[in-house]
């Protein structure tokens, strides 16, 4: 396989899609062969940076080459780590066309306004003679048991939530509502303060709120989520930032309370339910969701928006029609990947349908035995394998818990068969050295809300 010039070996390609390059295989294959230096940071709030010293070839040949490796792996470090300054040592003509890409008017545009909207501050991309220094700001967040607490899980569907008493649940509720397509915050509002006094209800006090919510959280503000996207802008900032502060604060008074985003939240109650740390969570859904607890059992700060970052170097690969960017995880590894590959197998999908309808008419012909569909979920899992492999190359974790509608019943079983097949075969260093696991009994006893209601300290 030759791309940009670039010659990589794949044992593995999915049926349903054979020209998907693993972009972890185009980083190994393009690292083998570049010798001239080049340094990227990218910085975040609180003075957090993150570094990456790295090489490419400088040369006018692999000048195409050059500046996709760099494009890449500075969205890759955007997406997963966060930023709103981008600095760039090294090759002045490769580092000038980053900069024209990421700017408001370039091809990235999108990521810019993004992270500037994320981090309240103008982005820009710097050449410079050297990096800044890596600074990170891990928080020992979360398993804190004592005392009556609650926990709120924000989902896109329902809002959970739950009492729980010295680590013991004592009660759970689940509502079904419609934050996305509601324009009116105070509805948001008003669902929220509804959930902490019903299960407020069932202890004697409360000493600390915890909350799991979709989107991006910034001390405890809501930069970015997809719960409020019917929220005009305009009242954006004043409604929604600091709802789940006010609504805390407002029902209980000055409590200690956390917020943090639902992957990071769905790590952790893994790390509980398996007793260990280093953990990514991925939950394919609606779109993939992930999170990270890292080797000291920390939450990171990071990002984890991995549905953005790039794992397909293909330039045939799927767009993804929010960011306007191809081969990014969100095409793979959620519903859609299931909708994009069922027309290919011979699976036609009523375009009447919702994207979940059609994700459970695949579901129905997987369970039934059909051949067709246990193809999509095979495609699925070697597209799984390899990016599994790029993501240990970015995050070093042992264990790696995967959720979501997409992992649920016979197709999920199929898509894990196959991505343990094809790590065992063509990364089988790897293979030893991590844990791939699926929610169990004792996962679903911490759940997500329980988990987060041991988000907060209580001092």
């Amino acid at each position: 396989m030759n791309y940009l010039g670039i010659n990589l070996e794949v044992k593995h390609l999915p049926e349903l899609d054979p020209g998907f390059i693993p972009l972890g295989r185009f980083f190994e294959a393009f690292s083998a062969t570049a010798k001239e230096p080049f340094g990227i940071a990218v910085e975040r709030s609180c003075g957090q940076v993150a570094v990456q010293e790295t090489c490419i070839h400088g040369t006018e040949e692999y000048f195409a080459a050059d500046v996709y490796y760099i494009d890449r792996m500075v969205k890759t470090l955007l997406w997963m780590k966060g930023g709103f300054r981008v600095y760039l040592r090294g090759n002045e003509k490769v580092a000038q066309t980053i900069r024209e890409r990421y700017s408001l008017t370039g091809q990235r545009a999108f990521d810019a306004d993004f992270m500037a909207g994320v981090y309240e501050r103008p982005f820009e991309v710097l050449l410079v003679d050297e990096l800044p220094q890596e600074k990170g700001a891990a928080q020992a967040i979360g398993r804190h048991l004592s005392g009556c607490r609650i926990g709120f899980d924000a989902g896109g569907s329902d809002r959970k939530v739950s009492a729980v008493i010295d680590g013991e649940s004592v009660f759970s509720e689940e509502v079904v509502w419609f934050p996305k397509t509601t324009a009116d915050p105070q509805y948001h509002y008003d669902g929220i303060v509804s959930a902490l006094k019903a299960a407020a209800a069932h202890m004697p006090r409360v000493d600390a709120v915890g909350v799991s919510s979709a989107g991006v959280y910034i001390d405890d503000r809501a930069m970015i989520a997809s719960l409020f996207l019917s929220v005009p802008k305009e009242i954006y900032d004043e409604k929604v930032k600091d709802i789940y502060i006010r609504a805390i604060t407002d029902t209980f008074g000055h409590i200690p309370y956390a917020v943090a985003n639902d992957g990071d939240v769905t790590a952790l109650a893994g790390a509980m339910s398996l007793e260990d740390n280093n953990v990514l969570g991925i939950a394919m859904g609606t779109s993939e969701a992930a999170g990270f607890v890292d080797a000291d059992g920390n939450i990171t700060g990071w990002l984890n928006e991995l549905a953005f970052a790039p794992v397909d170097a293909s330039p045939e690969a799927m767009m993804d029609e929010w960011s306007g960017d191809i081969g990014c995880g969100v095409k793979y590894f959620s519903q859609d990947g299931i909708i994009k590959l069922a027309p290919v197998a011979g699976i036609e999908l009523e375009e009447s349908l919702s994207p979940a309808e059609k994700l459970k008419v695949v579901q129905g012909l997987m369970e039934s035995g059909d051949s067709r569909a246990a193809r999509v979920y095979e495609s699925i899992g070697v597209y799984l394998a390899h990016t599994l492999a790029f993501y240990h190359q970015l995050y070093g974790y042992r264990h790696v818990l995967l959720l979501g509608r997409v992992m649920s019943g016979k197709g999920g079983d199929k898509l894990l068969e196959t991505c343990k097949a094809v790590l065992q075969d063509e990364y089988s260093d790897l293979y030893g050295r991590i844990h791939l696991a699926l929610p169990d009994e004792k996962f679903r006893r911490v759940g997500q809300s329980a988990a987060a209601a041991s988000l907060p300290e209580v001092k």
